[in-house]
């Protein structure tokens, strides 16, 4: 018999907290409009940075969301 491995059942895809993910989206979104509001206040040197963090925390925020949807019909 497999071992169990806590979350990970048979059959079972690892369910995430849909409050928390909601969370993320919302930060995210948020970050990148007040980047975006406030780009002339922002020092140069947290510019670059902060913009590529912003673009990566969308990019996991849009996967999220097609990952939450396709998880729907489960």
């Amino acid at each position: 018999m497999a071992p169990d491995h806590g979350r990970f059942q048979k059959g079972v895809v690892c369910r995430m907290n849909t409050g928390n993910i909601l969370i993320f989206i919302i930060l995210a979104f948020t970050l990148s409009i007040v980047l975006i509001l406030k780009r002339d206040s922002i020092a140069p040197p947290f510019k670059r940075w902060m913009a590529l963090f912003a673009v990566i925390m969308m990019c996991v925020a849009f996967f999220l969301i097609i990952f939450s949807l396709l998880g729907m019909g489960a």
